[in-house]
């Protein structure tokens, strides 16, 4: 059958070329996003991957596996991206009647963007190669897919495909027209990269199972806390260390104290919210509407927590723009 769907869609048959790569479509999806850390700039890059993909077939001759031949397409186009794309800008602080502490520090990776869950299904099952060292689920992270970001382009590509998908050092070097020597060298920077910008993660508990009665605990108390605009539930519900960041502004705060003072700087100006509970990225998400006078909650942006324990590790706050990809509306009619 397929050799059969191989033949037809050399010779053009372009149903033939969609049931050949339907089955890889979302894992290149994922892959995509994490080499390029925004969902917009993924999905322009799978679009582009699938119509080189379809042009090029003809010369498509079975040596590698189609999804190897496919994935080294998609490698490439991304690499093509990192180059030529404009990141996108940071961008000014603009929360009406809001005075936010100094940040702790500013942030690179402005452009990141949350992935909804929703287009993770089946994605996390697909069997790794025997080189990977990384869980699907800690890869697609948004503490792992920004640490990503901060690599050369080269160590970038070696890590993911060797660590993250687990192919042998033999074929990433074809996929990159390079020497497994090369690919080695790469890989080790990228691992000792990845090791400084992380040095807390291995440290930590692990965030309970998605869906189960501890992460339930947690996300209620959370909701509760930030509905009713209660900051002592809030704060105890933080970890000593707790990270929060809001690309595209670059603000980073760090430390239970900071990130408290600036929930309080949000409390303070009377802002009161309503949550809609999603996924991102394999953690616990929702979508933030600000209550207005006339009874509408209008969309703000979506929250992303990172768990540790029983306790939240870190916030990531996404602009509105992000709302429709994960089926949210722009506002909430009033009760």
């Amino acid at each position: 059958m397929a050799a059969d769907l191989i033949s037809k869609a050399r010779a053009g048959d372009g149903d033939a070329f969609r049931q050949l790569t339907e089955p890889y479509r979302r894992e290149l999806q994922v892959h995509c996003y994490r080499m390029l850390g925004s969902f917009q700039d993924a999905e322009d890059a799978l679009q582009d991957t699938l119509l080189a993909a379809w042009q090029g077939f003809a010369r498509f001759e079975g040596r590698a596996s189609l999804r190897t031949w496919l994935y080294r397409i998609a490698t490439n186009r991304c690499l093509n991206a990192r180059r030529s794309a404009s990141r996108r800008l940071a961008k000014e602080w603009d929360v009406p009647n809001v005075e936010p502490p100094e940040p702790t520090r500013l942030g690179e990776v402005v452009w990141l963007e949350p992935f909804p869950d929703a287009l993770l299904e089946g994605v996390i099952d697909v069997p790794l190669g025997p080189e990977a060292r990384y869980e699907q689920t800690e890869s697609i992270s948004l503490a792992f897919v920004t640490a990503l970001q901060v690599l050369p382009p080269r160590q970038l590509v070696v890590v993911i495909l060797r660590d993250v998908l687990g192919f042998h050092a033999n074929e990433v070097a074809d996929m990159l027209d390079s020497s497994v020597d090369s690919v080695k060298s790469a890989l080790k920077r990228a691992r000792g990269s990845l090791q400084h910008q992380r040095p807390t993660a291995d440290d930590r508990e692990p965030p309970p199972a998605s869906g189960s009665p501890s992460e339930d605990v947690i996300v209620a108390k959370f909701v509760r806390a930030w509905e009713s605009a209660d900051l002592d539930a809030l704060v105890a519900l933080l970890t000593d260390d707790v990270f929060m960041s809001m690309p595209p502004m670059p603000f980073e705060y760090e430390g239970r104290d900071v990130v408290g003072r600036f929930c309080a700087s949000i409390f303070r100006a009377g802002r009161r919210f309503d949550l809609v509970p999603t996924r991102a990225n394999g953690q616990p998400a929702f979508g933030a509407y600000l209550r207005a006078p006339n009874g509408i909650s209008h969309g703000i942006g979506l929250y992303v927590l990172t768990l540790t324990g029983d306790r939240i590790c870190a916030m990531t706050r996404f602009e509105n723009s992000v709302l429709p990809s994960f089926g949210l509306p722009r506002s909430l009619p009033s009760p």
